[in-house]
């Protein structure tokens, strides 16, 4: 069989993304899309809003080190900052919300099984 190694036939590949604070690549599912909508930065946990999008960590940390790297601007390829307090507002409250959203919840998803993420999904 060809193709990557590790890799089953019949099995799918997750999409990997880079997120723009701390630079890593990460599966798509373990990064919340983030799109710019009249100049304030916002979530979009369901991937679906238009226009460009971007990729963060979804934790405050991760947050932070984008701001201060000044990759919000970059990602959107904008004039100026752009306003990110809704933005970290959801991160506040989803952090306050879900305990497994803390900092440590990134390493937690990727020691996860394929079984265990599709038994997550279907939950929600």
């Amino acid at each position: 069989m060809s193709g990557s190694p590790g890799v089953s036939a019949g099995s799918r590949v997750e999409p990997v993304r880079t997120c723009i604070g701390s630079r890593r690549r990460v599966s798509r599912s373990a990064l919340l899309r983030i799109v710019v909508i009249d100049g304030r930065v916002v979530a979009d946990p369901k991937a679906v809003m238009p226009g460009r999008g971007a990729w963060l960590t979804p934790t405050v940390e991760a947050y932070e080190t984008a701001l201060a790297r000044r990759a919000f601007r970059r990602a959107f390829r904008l004039d100026r900052e752009p306003d990110t307090s809704a933005l970290l507002e959801y991160l506040r409250a989803r952090a306050d919300s879900d305990p497994a959203a803390g900092p440590n919840a990134e390493a937690g998803e990727q020691s996860l099984t394929r079984q265990e993420q599709a038994e997550r999904l279907m939950d929600n």
